[in-house]
Formats: structure tokens, C-alpha cells, sequence
């Protein structure tokens, strides 16, 4: 039985959710986000409540089961508060500069990085070395944010790169004599 699987979705007041065969689409304040989910669930909408429950006890039911649940409350989510990632940039001269649509990157290369930013998230930048990926899609916040990191990911010796601001880096002893 999935745990997770059990607990219905509850929409606050200003969201509202409707279905139609396997997709399900929530409208909220922040926008409108959809999931279609498998032939192996059957989601429900009662009242203020949207509960997902498995069609037989094949172990790809019980899977899709607990994972379309958490689809449906990151709908959920997404339309009222958003998602969000927030990165720092560790090294010397590493800046980050918001000019219109894109981030301009400066990395150590030999070229600055010009980051073209998508239509559906927001890229903020408060400071020289913070950036902070906002949107209602966690999957399209959490791809654009590892786009980002990918330029220059953060290595074991000194700490430099671009690393998440939760995201604890693995430090190594450098060579001795």
C-alpha cells in the first residue's frame, strides 16, 4: 500500500481543478497546469478534495499510484506558491547579470556565458553571486536551474562553480609534498 498514495490532495480556496478522461487540470493564481495520468490510476474529484486510487494490485499500479498523487499535489503547489531553486556562484570573479531575457555569465572562461532564459520560469539575480529560478513547473525550474549549473559545476579542491545553495560539496585534500 502506498502511503503517500493514500492521502488525498486538498485545493485551497482560489484553485480549482477539473477532469477530463486521465488529465487533470488545475487553475490557480499563478496559472494553469495539467497531468495525465496513467491507465493504471483513476483520480477523483470531490469537492475540495482530488484523491488518486490504483486499478487492481499489479505492482505498476501501486507505483503509478503514489507517483501520480505527488504529480497532482505539485499542481497544486506549483499554481498557488511556485517552485523554487536557488543557486550560488563560489570563485573568483564568477558574476552573474540579468540583461533583459538573458543571464550573462562570467565563469573564468575565455568568453562570457549569455544564458538565454525560457518563457516559463522568472531568473532573478539580488546579488552578483545568487541566482534564484522561479516558476510553477517544478521539472522546467529544476532543468533550467541544472542548465545553469552545468556551465561550471563545483569542484572538490577549492569549492568553485555553481552550486546549488542547499548542496553540500565533498572537499578534497589537495597534493602534498
Amino acid at each position: 500500500m502506498s502511503r503517500i498514495g493514500k492521502k488525498a490532495v486538498d485545493l485551497p480556496s482560489g484553485v480549482s481543478a477539473s477532469l477530463s478522461g486521465q488529465t487533470i487540470e488545475v487553475k490557480g493564481p499563478k496559472g494553469t497546469l495539467s497531468f495525465t495520468a496513467t491507465d493504471d490510476v483513476t483520480i477523483t474529484i470531490d469537492g475540495e478534495t482530488v484523491s488518486v486510487t490504483p486499478r487492481g494490485s499489479s505492482k505498476r499500479a501501486r507505483q503509478q499510484w503514489g507517483m501520480s498523487r505527488t504529480m497532482v499535489a505539485n499542481l497544486v503547489t506549483g499554481v498557488t506558491t511556485g517552485f523554487k531553486k536557488e543557486l550560488e556562484l563560489n570563485g573568483i570573479g564568477y558574476r552573474a547579470q540579468l540583461q533583459g531575457n538573458t543571464l550573462k555569465l562570467t565563469l573564468g572562461l575565455s568568453h562570457d556565458v549569455d544564458f538565454a532564459i525560457p518563457s516559463d520560469v522568472t531568473v532573478t539575480v539580488p546579488k552578483q553571486t545568487e541566482i534564484i529560478v522561479e516558476g510553477i513547473d517544478p521539472q522546467r525550474v529544476g532543468q533550467v536551474a541544472a542548465e545553469i549549473r552545468a556551465w561550471r559545476k563545483p569542484e572538490p579542491y577549492k569549492g568553485k562553480g555553481i552550486k546549488y545553495k542547499d548542496e553540500y560539496i565533498f572537499r578534497k585534500e589537495g597534493k602534498k609534498k
